[in-house]
């Protein structure tokens, strides 16, 4: 595993309790009312770590999925981004909590045969064709057979987002500013080799002020958030608790399986081989990212559209509406899940609209969370029956809850911290910790050893539900094994001494804090790629030749 020793505990205690103001965390699957009727501008996952494709390690990737569940036979018009919208990857590289570096993405989309579409001659007319293409497509950008192009382009932003000094990014290979995204998986017959056909649509970049190329996909990807979506917003309706051994992780499985409890099980899951997204990934040098710092980042993305629109009566095929006024921030995301389970539902378009800076303002929501207040509601009554106990509180007690802001608003001292602290809703990375490869790659991130892995950064296999429910209900309260990560004197990994109380509370603070939750929907990075883009090649609207 990978050695901290230059970090003491004493400066993650030290850390820890005093940055207590806390902020609000973040969005993830048509969380908000808003958004859920937005779905081109609807954030789903953000992915920020070090790269791990063999020969690539000096380099940092970003993810920033759009447009949540799509059926893969969504047809005809499928999945095209907003052309209106503004997309951006922002980067905090000094902890002030405001973006230094944005990676703004604009999408054009454009008719074939100079805008009227392809057409057949049937009689004595042209007719344009109802479909996004003609034929079969091959392996390469702008086939002739496609009907419908989606083209983009990215700019960097150096300081404010709207006002900084704004630098076009452009290909590697010929300095053109314009990337063509893939069509759709429309299906095998359309596009037989889909992975080849999306593979031609990685660019190579050259970043401004950057030494090397960078690169960029926009395109559609299978989803790999694992989670057990229907369950859980049915009132739980589960055992959120490990029942059978876990197949996939039997280390992380409680001795004795709890009566009912949830066996992990691909069954479980309700986006993982049935939903795919739209994802804009950039890999970037470390070096172009990390500016003068202590090497550790802050990232999020957002969507934003114009302030104003006016509906057009006599609607063209690019032209349905007037668009006017100032951008305004309508989708935000950084860590997963919590403006679905966390953020009231009063707030939770306001939290989309939110700069970081501006968090404090939902601050309860973290402090007094009621997740853990519903789950004892929901669970506490049947846990004493089952198990022949008197737990009076399932959920911690240890309010305000500075484990939270620890892990999700701050970041670990020496672990995952900026060098300036300010409390906001960023995913952070300590860029210095060299990424795990992929065999040896831990879905339960930096509990379980694993110091590449989520809150440090998240990487598409970690498996951030369980690793969220665990925090959330107090795993921080107890002893982690990770002594020898953090330079512990005498810790030994393997042994009793490698289990070390973080001090940010103490397990009297959480009744069941070293419960194995779950919502019982494994991931592995085995059943990712090993290589940019990492998400999988999107599932075929037909699987058949």
């Amino acid at each position: 595993m990978t050695s901290l020793s230059r970090y003491t505990l004493s400066t993650i205690l030290a850390g820890s309790v005093v940055l207590t103001a806390p902020v609000a965390f973040a969005s993830s699957h048509r969380e908000a009312p808003a958004t859920a009727g937005m779905p081109r501008v609807d954030a789903t996952d953000f992915y920020m770590f070090r790269s791990y494709e063999p020969g690539r390690e000096d380099f940092v990737t970003l993810i920033a999925n759009y447009n949540p569940v799509q059926a893969p036979y969504g047809g005809p018009n499928y999945f095209a981004l907003d052309n209106d919208a503004i997309y951006e990857i922002h980067i905090d590289n000094t902890g002030d909590a405001v973006e230094d570096l944005t990676f703004q993405f604009s999408f054009d989309s454009a008719l074939a045969n100079e805008g009227n579409g392809i057409t057949l001659r049937v009689g004595d007319q042209d007719v344009a064709i109802p479909l996004r293409q003609a034929g079969q497509l091959g392996n390469r950008p702008n086939d002739p057979n496609i009907n419908e192009t989606e083209s983009y382009t990215v700019t960097m932003v150096q300081g404010d987002r709207r006002s900084g000094t704004r630098t076009p990014i452009t290909r590697g290979g010929n300095d053109s500013a314009r990337f063509v995204k893939p069509i759709d998986n429309i299906g095998n017959k359309t596009i037989p080799d889909y992975a080849a056909y999306a593979n031609a649509h990685i660019y190579p970049i050259r970043v401004p002020g950057c030494t090397g190329q960078g690169r960029v996909f926009v395109g559609q990807r299978a989803e790999a958030f694992a989670v057990n979506l229907g369950e859980i917003f049915d009132l739980v309706n589960l055992v959120p608790i490990q029942g059978a051994a876990n197949p996939t992780w039997p280390q992380y499985s409680t001795a004795t399986p709890f009566p009912g409890g949830i066996t992990q099980d691909r069954a479980n899951d309700d986006l993982v081989d049935k939903a795919n997204v739209t994802s804009i990934a950039m890999e970037l040098p470390i070096s172009c990212l990390t500016g003068e710092g202590n090497g550790v980042i802050g990232g999020w993305t957002t969507a934003s559209l114009p302030q104003a629109r006016l509906l057009d009566p006599s609607p063209t095929y690019n032209g349905t509406a007037s668009q006017g006024g100032a951008f305004v921030q309508v989708s935000r995301l950084s860590a997963p899940l919590v403006n679905e389970v966390v953020i009231g539902l009063p707030d939770k378009n306001l939290f989309n609209a939110a700069q970081p800076t501006q968090d404090s303002a939902l601050a309860t929501y973290v402090t007094n969370p009621t997740l853990p207040a519903l789950l004892n509601l929901l669970f506490r009554d049947a846990v004493n029956a089952t198990l022949g106990t008197d737990i009076e509180n399932l959920a911690p007690t240890n309010l305000p809850r500075t484990d939270l802001v620890t892990a999700f608003l701050t970041g670990f001292p020496g672990v995952n911290q900026l060098a300036t602290v300010t409390p906001s809703e960023m995913m952070r990375l300590n860029t210095a910790i060299p990424a795990t490869p992929r065999a040896q790659q831990n879905a339960f991130g930096v509990v379980a050893e694993d110091l590449a892995g989520f809150p440090n950064g998240r990487r598409p296999a970690d498996d951030t539900v369980d690793i969220a429910l665990r925090v959330v209900m107090g795993a921080l309260c107890h002893p982690l094994p990770l002594g020898a990560e953090l330079g512990i004197p005498g810790a030994v990994q393997g042994t009793p001494s490698d289990l070390v109380n973080l001090g940010i509370c103490e397990p009297e603070d959480a009744a069941v804090g070293n419960v194995p939750f779950t919502d019982g929907a494994p991931i592995t990075a085995a059943e990712l790629q090993n290589a940019f883009p990492y998400l999988n090649a999107p599932i075929p609207g037909s699987p058949n030749n």
